[in-house]
């Protein structure tokens, strides 16, 4: 019986610089030939999702966190921010001297002073997940960031979400008190040791997204697989009857999954695939 997989991308796809496995790919060309379909279920919005991922045959993304579902080239969902709230958000963030980029399925577009100070904090993020971090840019860790816009020029209706450099945990403490019209996150770090905020739609995550794709499908919960890697994952793995964490997974993934595979630069995709049937091995 033909399943729906859901793939995190960022540790779970890809590896933290971006760099998309060969086993990876061939697992999920191996698992769409068998007749199963593949959903990129990520924090990424559309336009971070780049060709070489679509040309993988993928069916779908589920991007933003939950904010945008797309099957077969349609879109079933997209929330967005209100502009007013988007500005709102800009404002306080400029405000506090903090920097952010705006997740927009139009692009993501980067604060004035983002590439100078956000690469201490991007590179620490790499090395937290035991990777080699030497000779890294801002613009090679995020090529899909863009640079140049200046005050109202951030002032967007079409924005998923905004993430920003937390200087400490109690700026995503603020950042929720102050828009309880939004949902307050953070990655990169568990509690107090996350190193990014971020601000979205109010009530959204991976597994709400994924409910709206089954309803759109008339599928069942029954058929479907999630893979993550990390904390925000936890609610996909939740709401997928088989829910798999990557090697290089942090606790509260491991905690959340019925089986955790190998590390995504060894293999772990495939294994996990042909462990599961999906693929012959």
């Amino acid at each position: 019986m033909s399943k729906i997989i859901f793939l995190d991308v960022d540790g779970t796809l890809v590896d933290y610089q971006n760099r998309l496995p060969e086993s990876a790919a061939l697992a999920v060309r191996k698992a769409r030939a068998n007749g199963h379909r593949v959903y990129l279920c990520t924090g990424r919005s559309r336009a971070e999702i780049n060709p070489a991922l679509w040309e993988l045959g993928i069916n779908g993304l589920l991007g933003g966190n939950g904010s945008y579902v797309e099957d077969d080239g349609k879109v079933v969902m997209h929330q967005l921010l209100t502009l007013d709230q988007c500005r709102r958000v800009v404002d306080w963030l400029h405000a506090r001297g903090l920097e952010f980029y705006l997740e927009s399925n139009n692009g993501l577009f980067a604060s004035e002073r983002f590439e100078e100070v956000a690469l201490p904090t991007l590179l620490e993020y790499i090395r937290r997940k035991g990777k080699d971090v030497e000779g890294l840019t801002v613009r090679e860790i995020f090529p899909d960031l863009q640079f140049g816009l200046q005050g109202a020029q951030f002032y967007r209706d079409d924005v998923n979400k905004i993430s920003f450099i937390l200087h400490t945990y109690q700026d995503h403490l603020d950042s929720a008190r102050e828009f309880p019209d939004l949902q307050p996150g953070t990655w990169g770090g568990r509690g107090e040791t996350a190193l990014f905020g971020d601000l979205g739609v109010k009530n959204i995550t991976k597994a709400h997204a994924v409910q709206v794709l089954l309803d759109h499908l008339g599928a069942d919960r029954a058929d479907t697989i999630g893979f993550g890697d990390a904390k925000v994952d936890v609610p996909l793995l939740q709401a997928c009857a088989v829910g798999v964490a990557m090697g290089n997974g942090g606790p509260e993934i491991r905690a959340a999954a019925d089986f955790v595979t190998d590390d995504v630069e060894e293999n772990g995709l495939y294994n996990a695939f042909v462990r599961l049937g999906l693929i012959e091995g």
